[in-house]
């Protein structure tokens, strides 16, 4: 398949043909395809010369194209190394990481950079560019033309949640901390990328605006369907995030990889479990909507409770509206205001007994 990104840019230096995953098609040689790539760590090491333990020990796992995998664990566990492979800013010693069946290694290293969305903690945006300076790098390096540039530019921005009128000229003095972070995913989206790769971007912010950076992201990500890699600390950040999730032990041991429901409900072991923390029960309704339930019948011509249960409610609000409310059972309703049925204690019950099963 042709490289959509490549269209405009000079002609790239064929590295080898590439090795095509199954299933999916070839990517033009030295360009990745513009579609969510499938990303395979296949026994990844990192060795530092002096270092008595590798910093990443052998992590193997495969992250299906279109899907967020959240690397969590705690520092000194290898997940800025594990991400920093991907784009080969940190060499790989041993093992590989491939891109849809290809290694990063048959890339050469500032083309492959070019070609996955980078977001870091502090954004690193160019003081000296403006906004739309800042988000047309990319696209100025693979050499687009100025018109499709500026189409790209303003599309992200309304993407992003910023008026391109209100913002494309200023400088990123003059944006605030969430501003600026929106402006960053936006580069990082600039030229379509298959990968986008994600060191805590929402670490540095204040907890609202984090949360409301958080539920801009996983819209966009419905949207744009990228496959993402995401570093994080914070467990309960990575089970919001995460449609897979690897818990990494010190020194980059793989403790667990799976979805976040397996993880909360069958913890590989009493470090995860630890890791996970002794709420992990109440953590699992959080994922699961209203929506989602078989609810019971609501009692003809039924109004709303004032508990605000909506088809998009968590079951972990939703108990905790049913707490309040004396533990009765609580009406949902539409968008429309009408009533779709009614969630009660049982419901929970049953949702904690029903386990996911483990992945082989």
């Amino acid at each position: 398949m042709p490289d959509p990104l490549a269209a405009d840019g000079p002609p790239e230096a064929a590295a080898g043909p590439p090795q095509a995953a199954a299933g999916r098609p070839q990517a033009a040689a030295g360009a990745l395809a513009r579609e969510a790539a499938e990303i395979v760590f296949d026994g990844a090491t990192k060795r530092y010369e002096g270092a008595s333990r590798p910093a990443l020990d052998g992590l193997s796992l495969a992250v299906p194209a279109g899907d967020i995998c959240v690397l969590v664990g705690p520092s000194g566990g290898g997940k800025t190394t594990a991400l920093r492979m991907v784009n080969r800013l940190v060499d790989i010693t041993e093992g590989d990481i491939t891109i849809d069946g290809r290694s990063v290694r048959g890339f050469e290293p500032s083309e492959l950079r070019r070609r996955i969305g980078y977001v870091i903690q502090q954004v690193g945006l160019f003081p000296h560019l403006t906004v739309a300076g800042n988000v047309a790098t990319v696209p100025r390096l693979l050499g687009w033309d100025r018109r499709r540039t500026a189409e790209r530019t303003s599309r992200l921005l309304e993407l992003v949640g910023l008026e391109p009128d209100r913002y494309e000229r200023r400088y990123p003095s003059e944006l605030s901390g969430g501003e600026r972070q929106r402006v960053g995913l936006a580069r990082a989206m600039a030229a379509d990328p298959p990968l986008m790769l994600m060191d805590e971007p929402f670490g540095a912010l204040d907890p609202i605006t984090r949360a409301r950076l958080q539920d801009e992201f996983l819209r966009l990500h419905g949207d744009l369907r990228k496959t993402v890699i995401f570093v994080t600390h914070d467990i309960d950040e990575a089970i919001k995030m995460g449609s897979r999730i690897a818990v990494l032990r010190e020194h980059g041991v793989l403790a667990q990889y799976g979805t976040p429901q397996e993880i909360l409900a069958r913890p590989a072991d009493d470090y995860v479990a630890r890791f996970v923390g002794a709420d992990r029960a109440l953590k699992r309704l959080a994922l699961i909507t209203l929506g989602e339930l078989d609810l019971e019948p609501a009692p003809y011509a039924a109004e709303s409770d004032g508990s605000g249960a909506t088809a998009t409610t968590s079951l972990r609000d939703a108990l905790s509206m049913m707490l309040t409310q004396g533990g009765r059972p609580l009406v949902v309703l539409d968008g429309e205001g009408k009533p779709l049925g009614r969630v009660s204690l049982s419901h929970v019950t049953a949702a904690l007994s029903s386990a996911p099963e483990s992945r082989a």
